[in-house]
């Protein structure tokens, strides 16, 4: 039985805030964050004064809010700058059961002043599982940052030298178009089709040694196609848009897998573009590796959307249409 409110015990805990740590950076400028962990508890009160910040409500509540502004205050600590996207995620996580210093502290990389991270739990557990495992599909949503995480962790690889280069390839297939109606060389053909690759690219390597790298082979963008009758050694290797390839090119990539190598998978299966009766090889490979030793599948959803917050919701809304239509 649902005790009423009035009835429910309540708690009540104070955290005192070092003067070391500028209140304004816990708590937001006119108090953004504290407004966004009180919506986040809305059963809650949360009173701020002076340097001491007192939580009432449930047992229950009083100590995730209590713990949450202890993890905040972590992630200040570790030189991080809170925002009103990490304050939410930092809420999310910790109502999922999830610690937020342990998934937003986990630096991939750091690159003029930018720091590449998971930003949430599942994206966590995908870059967990490039460390742990040989091959690894990434399927989800656009905007769960699949692409952007793997070539993060490509770019960490190489300059670990654990990987003496990068390959990265898409199917070039997209909706409505052709290859031989674009125009320009070959090159010039095939390139939009690799660009999102070279953005993420420009993101995590000065853009002034991408062609020196590509030049010597160091890091190779390039379709598919071009992948057929190669091995692929102490390489980090990625395929974007992986829902765009037959299940027969499927297997011709995933068998190009050398010795020190590392094959990350990315791909949206409600995204597919391939021409009618052809069947999607992203879309049936979890029925034929699911369970093979040193394979991942990881599987990110709309919550893991890090874009504009509109994107997750029309993510979710495409979820239940389809959903609808299915039933």
């Amino acid at each position: 039985m649902t005790l009423p409110t009035s009835e429910v015990p309540q708690a009540q805990a104070r955290i005192t805030i070092p003067n070391s740590q500028p209140m304004v950076a816990l708590v937001g400028a006119s108090d953004e964050y504290l407004r966004l962990v009180e919506a986040g508890f809305p059963q809650a009160d949360i009173l701020l004064r002076g340097n001491e910040i007192t939580i009432t409500g449930s047992p229950h509540d009083v100590g995730m809010i209590e713990t949450l502004f202890g993890e905040m205050l972590t992630l200040l600590r570790t030189g991080q700058a809170l925002s009103g996207e990490s304050v939410e995620r930092s809420i999310s996580l910790m109502q999922s059961g999830s610690r937020p210093s342990d998934v937003l502290t986990a630096n991939i990389l750091s690159n003029r002043g930018r720091t590449i991270r998971a930003k949430t739990l599942n994206q966590k557990r995908y870059v967990d599982a490039i460390d742990t495992n040989t091959i690894v599909f990434g399927i989800g949503p656009a905007g769960t940052g699949k692409t952007y995480l793997a070539v993060a962790k490509a770019v960490q690889a190489l300059q670990a030298k654990r990987v003496n280069r990068i390959v990265l390839t898409r199917p070039a297939v997209e909706a409505g178009e052709k290859l031989g109606f674009l125009p320009g060389t070959l090159s010039e053909k095939i390139d939009p089709y690799l660009r999102p690759l070279y953005d993420a690219l420009h993101d995590m390597i000065d853009p002034d040694s991408i062609p020196r790298l590509i030049t010597s082979g160091t890091i190779e963008v390039a379709p598919l196609a071009y992948m057929r009758g190669r091995t692929l050694n102490d390489a980090f290797i990625i395929l974007d848009e992986a829902q765009n390839t037959s299940a027969e090119q499927m297997k011709m990539f995933l068998t190009r897998l050398g010795f020190g190598s590392t094959i990350v998978v990315t791909g949206d299966v409600t995204q597919v573009d391939l021409p009618g009766g052809v069947q999607s090889g992203l879309r049936v490979i979890s029925d034929i590796l699911e369970g093979l030793e040193d394979v991942a599948f990881c599987r990110l959803t709309s919550h893991d959307v890090v874009r504009h917050k509109l994107v997750g919701r029309i993510v979710e809304a495409y979820e239940r249409y389809d959903a609808e239509r299915a039933q």
